[in-house]
């Protein structure tokens, strides 16, 4: 991640959960628990969910994988992690959270059951190297989990980039001071491979067995799933 975008996500991160909840109408709360259905985490497994953020994908996984399991969130920058363990703490489940790049993970290989990664992935130097990391790091037969960002077509695609251009940076400028940020946002998400080019970049890293492309919201967003080899 370049400083700049490490700055922005610093500059942000107070406010980032109240404005995801007012852009998104609160759709991504839903994704997130797509996502953690589509990665077949069971009671007892073990979790690491990069690019955390304030810890909302982590904290659902923690639900799922109960006392037994474990969940360990990771975040590269530092201000966006830091809200997340009194998250946690307040709905009074135990979670690990570290400072990690997704790109250089410090965790021996095949240590958990499932990696996962939302709306990050598309902020790293190379979402290629990062897919390989994360594939390092889970137990073959365990998947990796991708929740990111596509490109809607037809008439919700227009309206969707008509929201994006103009109302999103607007709403951004409002409730964080940083129009800059939500104008960065949809401008990387738009320019970011979605669908099957995405799951083509998973292929091209040798690291699954089977990969997919789960559609949300006529592609506005996808979970991407890879079994690891």
């Amino acid at each position: 991640m370049s400083e700049q975008v490490h700055q922005m996500f610093t500059q942000i991160a107070p406010r980032y959960d109240v404005t995801n909840d007012v852009l998104s109408m609160g759709t991504h709360r839903l994704w997130r628990k797509v996502a953690v259905r589509l990665s077949q985490a069971k009671p007892g497994d073990a979790v690491l969910d990069c690019a955390t953020g304030t810890g909302d994908l982590a904290i659902d996984f923690k639900r799922v994988v109960g006392t037994a399991g474990r969940v360990k969130g990771t975040d590269f920058n530092a201000a966006m992690l830091s809200t997340a363990p009194a998250k946690a703490k307040a709905l009074g489940l135990d979670l690990e959270f570290e400072v990690a790049d997704a790109m250089k993970l410090p965790y021996p290989a095949q240590q958990f059951d499932v990696a996962s990664i939302s709306f990050g992935i598309r902020n790293v130097d190379d979402p290629k190297v990062c897919l390989t990391e994360l594939a390092r790091v889970v137990k073959p037969g365990g998947r990796v989990v991708v929740l990111e960002f596509g490109q809607p077509t037809g008439l919700f695609g227009v309206v969707f980039r008509l929201y994006a251009r103009f109302v999103m940076p607007l709403i951004g400028q409002l409730l964080t001071g940083n129009r800059a940020a939500y104008e960065y946002l949809p401008r990387t998400a738009a320019a970011f491979p979605a669908g099957e080019r995405f799951v083509d970049l998973m292929r091209s890293t040798s690291a699954f067995s089977a990969q997919s492309a789960h559609t949300l919201m006529a592609g506005l967003a996808y979970v991407y799933v890879g079994v690891v080899r």
